[in-house]
């Protein structure tokens, strides 16, 4: 174990080579560089490190164009960041930052998190297990953690979350098979769809899903799934109560278990626009490293969401319905089902007649990855959210052979 003398000297010889390398740091003996930082993955192009700022971590990346701490001292543990990142103040661990995104003093990102191209969060967001698609904008004071959001067309008509938000991501069982799914994967990636407004002072429990273009208003709880496109949603002070109630006695929910299921579903279609998609897309603005983060994540993801479910799967009351003991009995084959879903997904030609739109496009527009998505034409599209939904319906269709009495 290294002594206290031996990183500050190891973190000021650091601190010197960031600094010949072009990094612009103006108080260099308040910055902190813990001794696992790899230098190399650091660029100097454009890079600013303001006082007060920690760097963390073996995986660290942070390549051209980012400031880190403008607003507020910010640790930076485990991420990689993309060019032209703003990470203003707080704490970020273990996630990925997309070119141009931007996060406001006080935010606490943790594990898992993916924040797309031209994505924003105010001032004290808290998001872990969250990803936020190409252009979503999320308010202050917001908790949003277990959540995959989509939709919009660009920085001026993007889905957004109000201030004051909360994804209720955890039962009085306690557990949190509770991810919500706002938008979807297969048409989110598109970057055509209609935003999603959820208002402020407002909240969702999950597991929830919502479809395009839904206005949730401000002040309402969001409490049931509403898949319909062009709705508003409105919601008035909560029922009031006082009845029996046990926590942990688990009851089998259909809903709880499809939506976790359409839910992982959607991430394994997401893993499949990573791995066949971006990395077209690899260039010095998307190195191959930022990619294998990307990777990583929904990988750590899809992993996490497995665990939740099983978790309440695998409650057996004394008192159990024959749904919950079916349930029980057969989830060792969903999960099987779940974690063996193949490298490429189910759908070939769709598949590889979209790629070819895709090369056409960066043969026109060059590796532009936003410009190259919306350029396409809507049936080329089209085909691209056929493929991706094709990988979901597949999925789906083995977990009903499975439990056909809860689909």
């Amino acid at each position: 174990m290294k002594s206290k003398s031996q990183l500050k000297n190891h973190s000021t010889t650091a601190i010197d080579k960031l600094i010949k390398k072009g990094v612009k740091i103006a108080n260099p003996e308040s910055i902190e560089i813990g001794p696992q930082v790899d230098i190399d993955r650091i660029s100097g192009d454009g890079v600013v490190i303001y006082a007060g700022c920690k760097i963390l971590g073996r995986n660290t990346l942070i390549l051209p164009g980012v400031k880190l701490g403008y607003e507020g001292q910010a640790t930076i543990d485990d991420c990689q960041i993309g060019p032209d990142v703003e990470l203003k103040g707080g704490y970020f661990n273990r996630s990925v930052f997309l070119d141009n995104a931007k996060c406001g003093l006080g935010s606490h990102v943790r594990q898992a998190t993916i924040l797309e191209e031209q994505t924003s969060i105010a001032h004290t967001v808290a998001l872990k297990h969250t990803i936020l698609m190409p252009f979503v904008t999320l308010g202050s004071l917001i908790n949003f953690c277990d959540c995959l959001m989509a939709g919009g067309t660009s920085r001026k008509n993007h889905s957004e979350v109000g201030s004051s938000y909360i994804h209720f991501n955890f039962t009085p069982s306690q557990d949190k098979a509770t991810a919500s799914l706002i938008g979807d994967v297969p048409r989110g990636v598109m970057l055509n769809q209609k935003p999603i407004f959820l208002g402020g002072q407002g909240g969702m429990v999950g597991p929830c899903r919502l479809g395009y273009g839904i206005t949730v208003a401000a002040g309402t709880i969001v409490r049931k799934d509403e898949t319909r496109s062009d709705r508003l949603i409105m919601g008035g002070a909560g029922r009031g109560g006082n009845v029996a109630f046990a926590p942990g006695k688990f009851r089998s929910d259909k809903r709880i278990v499809v939506n976790n299921i359409i839910y992982i579903a959607n991430l394994i279609a997401l893993k499949q626009w990573y791995g066949q998609v971006r990395t077209l897309f690899i260039s010095n603005r998307f190195p191959r490293a930022l990619l294998a983060a990307l990777q990583e994540k929904v990988d750590m993801a899809i992993e996490e969401r497995i665990n939740r479910l099983e978790a309440v799967c695998l409650k057996k009351p004394a008192e159990s319905s024959k749904q919950t003991q079916e349930l029980y009995e057969r989830w060792p084959e969903i999960k099987e089902s779940l974690e063996l879903q193949p490298a490429n997904g189910a759908s070939a030609d769709p598949r590889d007649q979209f790629l070819e739109f895709i090369r056409q496009g960066i043969s026109t527009f060059g590796q532009d990855y936003i410009r190259v998505i919306q350029g396409l034409d809507p049936a080329d599209s089209a085909k691209g959210t056929h493929w991706l939904q094709g990988v979901i319906d597949d999925i789906i269709t083995g977990s009903k052979k499975i439990l056909p009495s809860f689909f």
